[in-house]
């Protein structure tokens, strides 16, 4: 029975705590990095550790960004009166891909979960009220995904959002329940925020 050698394993271990990858797969990845030129390697592990260092969160909405203020809100197109409400930065790069949605967007950084410990002290709440007192905005999207965590935090925020006398909408279900806008078609997309209803 041969064994991996330790460099290997040790490279295999740390890919396999990426998301998606199982053992097999970090395996299959640390022969193929093995296998490759050290340039090459450098290059990739340049990259990787010069992007991570080079991210940050956008000072207003929570989204990934390079300096202080992501893309979006630094277009004045996008502030439009639209607030969409998300999970996650995946899921504005997700929204974005359709290219249909043209206003600003609230990352939360996490969906309430009490089994989980996470309140709304724990996601980004607190300043999407302070969003709403200070910006101009007309109507709140909640496009958090349908699965139990999104659901009732759609339905706590369209509780918490009454008194802004906003309109709030929540994306309709052509997303299928339990599945992640990250992983949803552009079309299946653009279908839920176009048949999203008031809350």
């Amino acid at each position: 029975m041969s064994e991996t050698i330790e460099p290997i394993a040790t490279m295999a271990a740390e890919l396999n705590r990426l998301p998606g990858i199982g053992k097999k797969t970090a395996q299959r990845l640390a022969y193929f990095v093995a296998s490759m030129p050290l340039e090459d390697v450098r290059a990739l592990s340049v990259a990787l550790w010069e992007g991570r260092k080079a991210i940050r969160f956008c000072k207003t909405c929570g989204n990934y960004a390079a300096g202080d203020t992501c893309a979006v809100c630094a277009d004045p197109a996008r502030h439009n009166g639209q607030l969409c409400v998300v999970r996650d930065p995946r899921d504005v790069a997700a929204m974005e891909r359709m290219h249909a949605y043209g206003g600003l967007y609230h990352v939360l950084h996490g969906t309430l979960s009490p089994m989980d410990g996470i309140g709304p002290d724990q996601i980004h709440i607190r300043e999407l009220l302070s969003r709403l007192e200070s910006e101009k905005v007309d109507e709140v999207i909640l496009a958090t995904n349908p699965d139990v965590e999104g659901e009732a935090t759609a339905s706590y925020l369209a509780r918490i959002l009454k008194p802004f006398h906003l309109r709030i909408t929540r994306i309709a279900h052509g997303v299928p329940v339990g599945g992640d806008l990250e992983y949803t078609d552009e079309v299946t997309l653009q279908k839920a925020l176009e048949g999203r209803r008031e809350v």
